[in-house]
């Protein structure tokens, strides 16, 4: 194992002072030079390791940590005891961009967080992991250990196309959206009955205890209650509708109509993409996977169709 350094690459001690050390130094300004032209930390770790540059006496292995800590480390700048070996511009251009490279990365849009708080992974169930930040390479794929990953590479722009695909269907056609269960539904138990008997015989005696009768009634309301169950999804499917009245079809994807509309996207492992609205309607949109680099999109039971650019997998 390689031993750490104790002072900073780009240096060493001669006669008890810190002096510049020439071929590490170079290394060093090649390093910012690098960054600033455009290359990621892991790239230039490359270049270092193919230029046999040693970080350390005993290794010229390099990662992308390593040249980060070079060009964050602001004694390249000098001071009382460390050589200057960057110049200040450079050194504030260059962590400039670094800081802002790394801030654009790490950040995912509020609407795309609103998506992956609303995707999951049909098979097992869990939600789905959004993977590159808000980079071009960012795809989702199921992290379940339990699971399996996605057979297809699967984009935002894929999602956010069946979700608009599937709600301009539903502007075009309301009906697909309809859920025709009854509100209240009351379907007694055996028990129930039972019980319901048991008071009639009660009643029916010849001396019968009113004090135990009355008791029993309330018993029996309670059972009755626990047998109704009530169904909210008319309530929603109104509810739906009456959002959906007040738009023509989208160019893009309205998120707050989407948050008030849908609870679920639910994506198989071949990316087929489900959409479940809050009233528990799911429509189904199959996303096609051609040798072009198109990703295309058809709802079933309508002739929808779009089509988005996103990366082929």
């Amino acid at each position: 194992m390689a031993k750490n350094r104790t002072i900073p690459f780009g240096y060493c001690m001669r006669n008890g002072e810190v002096n510049v050390e020439v071929t590490e130094s170079k290394a060093v300004v090649r390093i910012f030079e690098e960054y600033l032209n455009g290359s990621s930390l892991k790239q230039i770790a490359k270049v270092m390791e193919s230029e046999k540059i040693r970080y350390t006496a005993n290794s010229d292995r390099w990662n992308k940590n390593m040249v980060k800590r070079i060009i964050e480390n602001k004694k390249y700048l000098g001071n009382e005891k460390y050589p200057q070996i960057i110049s200040e511009e450079t050194f504030k251009i260059v962590n400039g961009k670094r800081v802002k490279k790394a801030t654009s990365v790490c950040i995912i849009p509020e609407d795309l967080r609103e998506i992956r708080n609303r995707t999951y992974c049909s098979e097992c169930g869990h939600r789905l992991s959004r993977i590159g930040g808000n980079g071009c390479s960012a795809k989702w794929d199921c992290r379940n250990p339990d699971c399996y990953r996605l057979q297809y590479l699967l984009t935002d722009q894929m999602i956010i196309g069946s979700a608009l695909t599937v709600i301009n269907a539903a502007i075009a056609n309301p009906s697909l959206i309809e859920n025709n269960g009854e509100i209240s539904v009351y379907s007694p138990a055996s028990a129930v009955i039972r019980k319901q008997n048991e008071i009639n015989q009660m009643l029916d005696s010849a001396q019968p205890d009113f004090n135990r009768i009355k008791s029993e009634i309330f018993r029996l309301a309670e059972m009755k209650y626990a047998c109704c169950t009530y169904n909210e999804n008319p309530q929603k499917t109104a509810k739906i509708k009456s959002l959906l009245e007040n738009y023509e079809q989208l160019n893009m994807l309205d998120i707050g109509l989407f948050k008030a509309c849908i609870s679920r996207i639910w994506i198989s492992h071949f990316c087929t993409i489900e959409i479940e609205f809050i009233n528990g309607i799911t429509i189904k949109n199959i996303t096609e996977r051609k040798n072009e680099d198109v990703h295309s999109t058809e709802c079933h039971n309508n002739s929808c169709k779009s089509a988005d650019c996103g990366e082929q997998g």
